[in-house]
């Protein structure tokens, strides 16, 4: 794998986690809201299923 895609792989990876801990957080502070625990992996899911398919052409 080249470098510069592996570099864009892991800032990606960097992004959802950063993007999935603000809305635990958010959740966290709202506790009406859900889960902070289930609103992570929920948005973890569905961004990798948004991506997989970009990344795997």
């Amino acid at each position: 794998m080249p470098t510069l895609i592996f570099l864009v792989l892991v800032l990606l990876v960097l992004v959802f986690a950063l993007v999935a801990g603000g809305l635990a957080y958010l959740a966290y502070r709202r506790p009406a809201a859900r889960e902070p625990l289930v609103v992570g992996v929920a948005v973890l899911t569905a961004l990798s299923a948004l991506v997989t398919p970009i990344v795997t052409r």
